[in-house]
């Protein structure tokens, strides 16, 4: 059996959940208030075999399919050359990063991207979002082995990130968390068993404007879903449906000075140092501003899984 893609989307006034194979969506029975809701109710055999009443998928209006009521989970610097350029030693560090985004910020795949009118480094991250399968409420040790016991699919997530607030205020949660700053979707992509080991070959590719900026492979993550699952468990419960993004790969527009330029950033005044820091951004051609196009593609390379494409425009804030 492949994988079954599912969809959260408005019709006639409505918030309905499907099947989506090729441009039809199966309407699948039911009121599900949240993600979790639905993986709990619903089998992927069930959804495999559905048949039902059917919608061109032109018709409607596809929604995130991680609803806000669930957590919002993100790993940071988890790929090797995403360390370095982010200014870290990858032999040196030894701990897995972690952080929340605001739910508030989740948003349908093709929705615009609002720049506020405070931030002036506004970046992109592609990244592979993990859907819970099962609650955690304790700690367990996962595997490749069992991991499908915990993963109920995976998703393309965009941790867009307000540079100039995330790095010098130290805040993550703040600068990653302004509304429409998580696009989700366009679809979940349901796994069974057999298709756990796509997890560490699954191609990411982000382009601005037609300019690839990332192109990376899960096969290079630091921290892969089972390791960082086991660990999470250890500290904080999970509840169906919750999302887990596992961090992005090289090519952002954020430059970070190499770890000996740090160690005499260190030795200066803080205001001092941050000036320093802005003042390279501004020379980062590559931050978004309006009227750029962000395209996300997450694929294996057989095309067995295949994300689709997300698609953020950039507009100012009113």
């Amino acid at each position: 059996m492949s994988a079954v893609h599912v969809v959260r989307f408005e019709f006639e006034n409505g918030i309905h959940w499907g099947v989506l194979r090729q441009d039809r969506i199966t309407i699948v029975p039911g009121t599900f208030e949240t993600t979790g809701d639905f993986i709990s109710l619903n089998s992927i055999d069930g959804l495999a075999q559905l048949n039902g009443t059917q919608l061109e998928a032109h018709k409607v209006k596809l929604l995130s399919p991680v609803t806000r009521n669930q957590q919002f989970v993100c790993q940071g610097a988890n790929y090797r050359q995403h360390m370095i350029e982010s200014g870290m030693d990858p032999d040196a560090k030894k701990y897995n990063m972690m952080f929340t985004k605001a739910t508030s910020c989740l948003v349908a795949a093709d929705s615009v991207l609002i720049k506020p009118r405070t931030v002036r480094f506004l970046d992109y991250e592609i990244e592979l979002g993990l859907v819970m399968k099962r609650a955690i409420t304790g700690a367990v040790k996962v595997s490749d082995a069992n991991l499908h016991e915990f993963i109920a699919g995976v998703v393309i997530v965009n941790d867009y990130s307000a540079r100039d607030i995330q790095i010098p205020q130290m805040q993550f949660y703040k600068g990653k968390s302004f509304r429409t700053f998580g696009p989700v979707g366009p679809y979940l992509c349901l796994l069974d068993a057999q298709d756990m080991h796509y997890l560490k070959a699954l191609q990411l590719r982000l382009t601005v404007n037609g300019e690839v900026r990332q192109s990376d492979s899960t096969a290079n993550l630091v921290y892969g879903p089972a390791e960082t699952l086991t660990e999470l468990s250890s500290v904080q419960d999970l509840a169906p449906g919750d999302l887990i993004a596992t961090g992005t790969p090289a090519g952002c527009a954020l430059t970070i000075p190499s770890p000996a330029k740090q160690r005499i950033a260190a030795l200066m005044p803080e205001a001092t140092k941050w000036k320093l820091f802005l003042k390279a951004q501004e020379g980062r051609t590559q931050y978004l501003k309006a009227g750029d196009v962000v395209e996300a593609r997450i694929r294996s390379a057989d095309g067995v899984i295949d994300l689709g494409v997300q698609r953020n425009r950039v507009v100012e804030e009113a």
